[in-house]
């Protein structure tokens, strides 16, 4: 059966002592986590946490389980609070820490929060906003260094946990829920619903030949990487990361200094304790440390995987890496919150890397724009990047959205994410870009993110957003917000010239902007909201 519990249960049986999960001075072995993800399981059944009702009783959007908000920063109560939630057959979901109030209630509300398990340091927010909730049963305080008092009516988590009593979890089930809420960049966030087998298979399962619990249990037992995913477990990315790494029978470590992106911190990390890979978020994260690395020496010999989720490393960055790191492989690893893993590429030295070509992943396709069936190889056709298979439910509570996400091609349901793609004569992806930031100038559609590649080539570029502004001819025009490097000048033909490297004339900026600092989430992704106001107030037309 192929349920997260089941497995990360399965395999502890099988490796007790060996190293499950690191934070800082925290070292906690594969029984410890079990023992305190048990003891989390049976504090939320004390408060009337858990199943109601079976999915095969249920239809459309419902959940039939108690949804449990994990407002952490990175550490071991976040992937232990998914893990206690799911024994408990509860139905944990990520909150954007960087949300204000008027956020926050929306996604509580929207989500149906049932438990809250917070960071000591968001007390007073929700001091504010917890009489607007009343939904919720149960909140769990994280003491951290903020200091906060806790909450009236709140439990101390180490304390709650330490009265809990670990017995095994029972009646879990493949169909118990997933749920990951989109971050929301373009509209308001949406919960994706997946089943836990299709997430297991689509993202969180590891490269296994074997998909049964027993071949999964025999392959742990060898031992798995040693893992460092650096963005924030709010995100997909990082935490569909460390339950691969944990299906593997390996040791996830989480950075000591991991409320912010700290290059050192990281590397120091990895040299420390020997990490074996690491999981980045594109050239957000990844360019400041390269920078670090050509500023100081570490030991890295026990390095030998970067991989990128949720957003592209540039090819430029990708051989500034294999420069400074040339016994490394780097992936690009392609994939959404309602598709999983789609596709890949690996670069390493001895071969000039690139940012366009990926191999396509099982299951992973490109359907026409009409969604009439696929799109030849080799057509030239622009489609969709689209997954069959193991792909979610739907999105919770919003009928309307999961018709057009999830729509039903030639008798087969597809996950429609929103990217546009094509497909090349060898049979490889060319990704393009997401269609909701897509400029149209005079009638040409323009992808923002192929943009941005080809301006990341210059040198002199630490980062860069494209958005679409209006113009009175062409409707919109490609316009670029850069931030340069420490002690560059901002030169507008300069980075034209080398963006016309790579890409046509057509698609080059009309306009740029140049900032001190550029506006990301936490997990690198861009901020095109924000890229749009800024682009507007710069060029006057707000």
């Amino acid at each position: 059966m192929l349920n997260l519990a089941v497995i990360h249960e399965a395999i502890a049986e099988a490796i007790p002592d060996n190293e499950c999960l690191v934070y800082g001075e925290r070292r906690l072995t594969w029984a410890q986590v079990t023992d305190r993800t048990r003891r989390l399981a049976a504090v939320l059944r004390e408060h009337g946490l858990g199943c109601t009702r079976e999915r095969s009783a249920l239809r459309g959007w419902e959940s039939g389980q108690d949804h449990v908000a994990l407002y952490l920063y990175n550490g071991n109560e976040y992937l232990e609070g998914m893990l206690g939630a799911y024994k408990a057959r509860c139905a944990p979901f990520n909150v954007n820490y960087r949300y204000v109030d008027e956020e926050l209630l929306y996604l509580f509300d929207n989500a149906d929060a049932s438990a809250v398990i917070y960071h000591a340091a968001f007390a007073p927010t929700l001091a504010r906003l917890r009489d607007k909730l009343p939904k919720v049963k149960l909140w769990l305080q994280v003491a951290d260094e903020s200091g906060e008092a806790l909450l009236p009516g709140a439990l101390d988590y180490e304390t709650a946990l330490a009265g809990a009593k670990p017995e095994v979890p029972q009646g879990l089930s493949p169909d118990d829920l997933y749920i990951l809420y989109t971050g929301g960049t373009t509209g308001m966030p949406k919960g994706v619903l997946w089943r836990q087998e299709d997430i297991y298979l689509a993202a969180m399962g590891g490269p296994l030949p074997e998909r049964t619990l027993e071949g999964i249990v025999a392959k742990a037992k060898g031992g798995g990487p040693r893992a460092l995913p650096a963005p924030p477990f709010m995100h997909g990315a990082a935490h569909w990361v460390a339950f691969n790494v944990w299906s593997a029978g390996g040791t996830v470590f989480v950075q000591s200094k991991a409320r912010h992106l700290d290059p050192d911190d990281i590397w120091s990390t990895i040299e420390r304790e020997k990490i074996n890979m690491m999981t980045i978020v594109g050239d957000a994260f990844g360019r400041p440390l390269a920078d670090q690395l050509a500023k100081k020496n570490y030991d890295l010999s026990s390095f030998f995987l970067l991989t990128s989720g949720g957003a592209i490393l540039t090819a430029a960055l990708k051989n500034e890496f294999l420069r400074l790191l040339p016994n490394i492989r780097l992936l690009d690893a392609v994939g959404s919150s309602e598709s999983g893993a789609q596709a890949s590429q690996f670069s390493a030295a001895g071969a000039k890397a690139t940012s366009g070509d990926f191999a396509l992943a099982p299951q992973s396709c490109v359907l026409k724009e009409d969604l009439s069936g696929l799109v030849a190889a080799g057509s030239d056709e622009i489609g969709w990047f689209a997954r069959e298979g193991s792909i979610p439910l739907g999105y919770y509570k919003d009928a309307e959205k999961t018709a057009k996400t999830f729509p039903e091609v030639e008798g087969r349901r597809y996950a429609i994410p929103g990217d546009r793609a094509m497909v090349e004569s060898d049979g490889k992806l060319r990704l393009l870009g997401r269609d909701s930031v897509t400029i149209n100038s005079g009638g040409e559609k323009i992808f923002a993110e192929e943009v941005e590649q080809a301006i990341k080539h210059h040198p002199d570029v630490y980062d860069c957003v494209v958005v679409g502004t209006p113009h009175e001819r062409w409707g919109q025009q490609v316009t670029a917000l850069v931030k340069v490097r420490e002690g560059a000048r901002g030169d507008e033909e300069a980075l034209k010239r080398t963006a016309a490297e790579h890409i046509a004339h057509y698609k080059l900026p009309k306009a740029f902007v140049f900032v001190d600092e550029m506006v990301r989430a936490p997990s690198g992704k861009a901020d095109y909201r924000w890229a749009k106001t800024r682009a507007a107030e710069a060029l006057g037309l707000s």
